[in-house]
């Protein structure tokens, strides 16, 4: 930061959004809004003139919006909520970014908030600076953009994102308001979310507007390839009224590089984007609902380190509901290449969450995950009963960090195999449910039998090309079903109480 004290910060007049009160949140959004676009957009032509050379003699700076609310007793809260209220007596406080993203959660939440505390909603101005970066809602590149000169004294003009700004002590439940300081009303900060946002993009090759509510992840290109191939069916036209019907609820294919095919039963829309020159690290793809309900799927490659930093960033989407869709060693001798495995508990050794979520917090199987994965088992395969039991198991699956586990002494990590009664071994899914307990975002797995290093049937070419042919078809289908199920379902049955803490925030 700049030590010169004559640098003095250009901002837009405090007097042009003097903080107001609002008894209705569409009221509040539509301010958070006004602000938003104006400090943001104040940024941006900021930046267009330190581009073109021209000297700004003082430091520019626009901060965020922020939304509060002051309780004083809770007497109208529904207890059967997971979100929607506070802890208690106080005042609740959070910035606030992208209303034009996240308009429409915005607004539910002020909406719950005001029912449930009968409270107005303060709006205003921050004194959390935008860092320059994130007034582009699509990222600017500064190496680009800016020569040498202007992009080493940029630092002196504009705020940079600060990594003081950025971390999860909210959401770790480490947080602590200092004297006459706001609690929390949110898990996330704008700064926190406006990162995640670029990272998104950057990781994804899709901007985030596209990510859908319900999010399948996978280890293997395999299952992409086979969404894929729905994505683009879906957005087919077709003759048949009931197939017409299905698919219409969809509205959009969206792929890398932002690549967009409309339904084609919804009128006729010119294909939009262009693909990247190559695929980025991790490739996501989008089956778009008209009210963001539909279903993103990310391949999140191998390892635990790519499933904790995928999830650290769709986490500030507050999707409904993720998923895993992989492949794991089996680790009964009664397992078949191809069946499937239902998690209903995690041996944690990836240890890329340890620093944020102790050990010995539990990470338990969630009900309703649970059931709609069985019943979309059921469903594609048909079967059910003892049939349904023989071609998927339920148990516990161990994650860990060591890709070639099996190369080590046996004797050591099979007896705490055994000891956690463990039935499944893969890299990514412990990963992905901490990070959902942590997260507040329900969690499921559903891994495939692809080998059985423990008995001797061996992940090899030949093997392996004939077990993805016959079986990845069927668990994209599992996958997909199962997040249709959860979404007719219901949110009141989704979002539970299990994932809340003592003192939990109030937004979803």
């Amino acid at each position: 930061m700049n030590n010169d004290t004559n640098l003095r910060p250009l901002m837009l007049p405090a007097y042009d959004f003097p903080t107001g009160s609002y008894e209705d949140a569409a009221d509040a959004v539509a301010r958070l809004s006004t602000i938003y676009e104006a400090n943001t957009s104040f940024l941006r032509d900021a930046f267009a003139r330190y581009r073109r050379g021209e000297v700004l003699e003082r430091r520019v700076r626009a901060c965020y919006p922020f939304v509060r609310v002051r309780t004083e007793v809770n007497t109208h809260v529904d207890s059967r909520r997971s979100y929607g209220f506070v802890a208690g007596p106080g005042i609740f406080e959070t910035t606030i970014t992208r209303p034009d993203l996240f308009g429409d959660y915005y607004r539910e939440q002020l909406r719950l908030l005001t029912k449930n505390h009968r409270v107005s909603i303060d709006v205003g101005v921050s004194d959390q600076p935008i860092p320059i970066h994130f007034a582009f809602a699509e990222g600017i590149h500064l190496e680009g953009e800016l020569d040498r000169e202007h992009l080493v004294a940029m630092r002196d003009v504009f705020d940079t994102p600060d990594l003081a700004q950025l971390d999860d002590r909210i959401v770790n439940g480490t947080f602590e308001p200092g004297p006459g300081e706001p609690h929390p009303l949110a898990l996330f900060t704008a700064p926190r979310v406006d990162f995640s946002l670029h990272r998104l993009k950057h990781y994804t090759a899709t901007s985030p507007t596209h990510c859908q509510n319900y999010v399948l992840y996978t280890n293997y290109q395999f299952y992409i390839d086979e969404f894929v191939k729905l994505g683009r069916a879906m957005m087919a036209r077709t003759d048949d009224a009931d197939l017409c019907s299905y698919r219409s609820e969809y509205t959009s294919f969206v792929e890398p590089g932002d690549v967009v095919t409309y339904n084609a039963n919804l009128g006729e829309q010119e294909h939009e984007g262009m693909p990247p020159v190559r695929l980025p690290q991790m490739p996501a793809y989008h089956l778009k609902r008209a009210d963001g309900s539909g279903i993103t799927m990310i391949n999140i490659g191998v390892g635990p380190s790519n499933a904790k930093t995928i999830t650290d960033h769709i986490a500030v989407l507050r999707p409904h509901a993720w998923i895993m869709l992989g492949h794991c060693a089996g680790l009964r001798n009664t397992q078949r290449l191809g069946d499937y495995v239902l998690a209903h508990g995690y041996v944690r050794e990836d240890h890329v969450l340890d620093a944020d979520l102790p050990l010995w917090v539990p990470i338990p199987a969630l009900a309703e995950v649970q059931v709609a994965l069985e019943r979309a088992v059921a469903q594609v395969t048909q079967l059910d009963g003892p049939e349904l039991k023989r071609v998927m198991r339920t148990g516990t699956v161990a994650s860990v960090d060591n890709r070639n586990w099996e190369l080590r002494d046996h004797r050591e990590p099979v007896l705490r195999l055994s000891q956690s009664r463990a039935i499944a071994l893969d890299m990514e899914s412990a990963t992905i449910a901490a990070n959902g307990f942590r997260f507040r975002v329900p969690y499921g797995t559903l891994l495939c039998v692809s080998d059985k290093p423990l008995h001797g049937e061996l992940k090899l070419p030949g093997m392996a090309d004939s077990f993805y042919r016959a079986q990845v078809d069927q668990h994209l289908q599992i996958g997909v079903k199962a997040m249709e199920i959860l979404r007719t379902n219901g949110l009141h049955k989704l979002h539970s109480r299990k994932l809340r803490s003592f003192a939990e925030v109030a937004f979803q």
